[in-house]
């Protein structure tokens, strides 16, 4: 039994618990907010013990109540917080982004090395079959060698100086918020993350100076290149297209795939559909692959975001950010 503790209660707060109820052998057994008004209604939303509500994130963290955190805090305090977690002995699942910088990244990187836990950032999308029936399409080669992949994430959002997504001080902007997406679906396909070159960039930016808006072009090997796009600003396809020397795939809704969902394959002999079905929601997928990790011991490098992958995300979106 893995017992879990969550800091911040706000909307990915809600969906951690909701999605626990389809797992086994886990526990939601300690909260922390620093809203009074959130904590309560939290707690009485998910029947959580008053002795076991906190609104002090020190003391969850402290406690002896849980094996795990889940940190769904905004994004500028994510580093300070994993570091907290990790002196404690405690495994973490992180929001994205685990850090507003790579020096950051590092910096806590090495504190949880050095305390010997686990890490994984929250990229749910990687713990759901549909990435993987991705991956066995591509390196089965049904649409030949890979030549270049499209990928975007967008969506409208209204424009608020001191929200999260627009306030740089709190880690806005679209390359730091979402920016994980796309880049990490490009990690799929390759480990040679450091030879990543960034050609072609365009970077448009709010009355705030964050990035509401940005793309890049990318030569992942001399071979196969990509176009990545993001958006806080307007809504964007928000799908991936894989293009080989025999055809191509598309996902139709690669960031947040539901139980039924479905892939489109169309190379030279043929086109279909490939559906993959579920009886768990993605963030059940997560919850569970995360405390199976913990359990065993295992970073699981197939199914999870592990720190290792964090690492060099981090670079590569402030690369793109430079």
């Amino acid at each position: 039994m893995i017992r879990w503790g969550i800091l911040g209660l706000g909307n990915m707060g809600n969906h951690f618990s909701n999605a626990s109820k389809e797992v086994n052998n886990i526990k939601i057994n300690g909260i922390a907010s620093l809203s009074e008004s959130k904590l309560k209604n939290f707690s009485e939303k998910f029947n959580i013990p008053k002795k076991n509500c906190f609104n002090s994130y020190d003391e969850l963290i402290n406690s002896d109540l849980v094996d795990a955190i889940y940190i769904s805090t905004i994004n500028n305090t994510h580093s300070e917080l994993i570091s907290k977690c990790a002196k404690s002995k405690k495994h973490i699942l992180c929001e994205k982004p685990m850090s507003i910088n790579y020096n950051e990244a590092l910096e806590a990187k090495k504190i949880i090395k050095d305390n010997e836990v686990n890490f994984f950032e929250a990229i749910a999308y990687y713990s759901h079959p549909l990435k993987n029936e991705i991956k066995k399409i591509i390196f089965e080669k049904e649409i030949g060698d890979l030549l270049s992949i499209e990928s975007s994430f967008g969506f409208k959002s209204k424009f608020r100086p001191s929200s999260r997504l627009y306030d740089r001080k709190l880690g806005g902007g679209a390359i730091l918020d979402i920016g994980c997406y796309p880049m990490s679906f490009l990690m799929l396909f390759s480990e040679d993350f450091k030879n990543f070159i960034f050609k072609n960039k365009k970077i448009n930016f709010a009355e705030s100076n964050v990035d509401n808006y940005a793309q890049a072009d990318i030569e992942i090997s001399p071979k196969i290149s990509a176009n990545i796009k993001v958006s806080i600003n307007d809504n964007l396809i928000n799908n991936c297209i894989i293009k080989g020397t025999d055809g191509d795939v598309v996902v139709p809704e690669p960031w947040l795939p539901g139980k039924k969902t479905f892939i489109e394959v169309k190379n030279k002999k043929k086109y279909y559909k490939k559906f993959i079905s579920t009886q768990k929601s993605v963030y059940a997928h997560q919850i569970e692959k995360v405390s199976n990790a913990i359990f065993n011991n295992s970073i699981d490098d197939e199914n999870l975001f592990n720190i290792n992958k964090s690492i060099f995300c981090s670079n590569l979106l402030e690369k793109w950010k430079e």
